[in-house]
């Protein structure tokens, strides 16, 4: 099953590979990895992508919960969550194929970011699927000479928060 984890890391030289370097040690790949600061510029916050069994996930959970520069951490799919991904697509375009693009582009709620009669580029911040979808509708309508993705992005429905971190936790700061 495909697992969406939140990580709080500490802003520490290091932690970022310490933790990547756990999942490639223990044979998992990481599908996708998006790391950002929070308002409190001594922990980042990492979203990170990762299939397994439940419980393969959930033992990888709880050994990533014991290195000492992880903060917090929260499996985003065992709750109700939002997941967002941005995308940048380029695409070289043919005879006609600007119309095309913008009528795709309307069609997903994309915004054009660069036009001309030979490429365009557009951007589309969604789901994955729908990301996956747009991507494909693209490569229907011209060459994809660029696709840039961020990675998945993602925070819990209602008041479950992962910053609960500053009651739990103090930071030496």
């Amino acid at each position: 099953m495909r697992h969406a984890i939140s990580v709080l890391l500490q802003n520490e030289v290091g932690a970022l590979t310490r933790m990547t370097g756990m999942f490639s040690s223990r044979g998992y790949n990481i599908e996708t990895l998006n790391v950002a600061p929070t308002y409190d510029p001594r922990v980042s916050r990492v979203t990170l992508v990762i299939t397994g069994s439940d419980a393969a996930i959930a033992q990888l959970n709880a050994q990533l919960a014991k290195l000492v520069d992880v903060v917090n951490i929260h499996d985003m799919t065992l709750g109700e969550h939002f997941e967002r991904e941005l995308a940048m697509v380029k695409i070289k375009l043919g005879t006609g194929g600007l119309a095309k693009a913008m009528a795709l582009a309307k069609r997903h709620g994309a915004e054009i970011l660069d036009e001309a009669q030979k490429s365009c580029t557009m951007q589309l911040t969604g789901g994955v699927r729908e990301v996956d979808e747009f991507v494909e509708a693209a490569a229907e309508i011209g060459e994809l000479s660029a696709v840039a993705r961020s990675g998945t992005v993602a925070v819990s429905k209602g008041e479950v928060t992962l910053t609960s971190f500053d009651r739990q936790h103090l930071l030496v700061g």
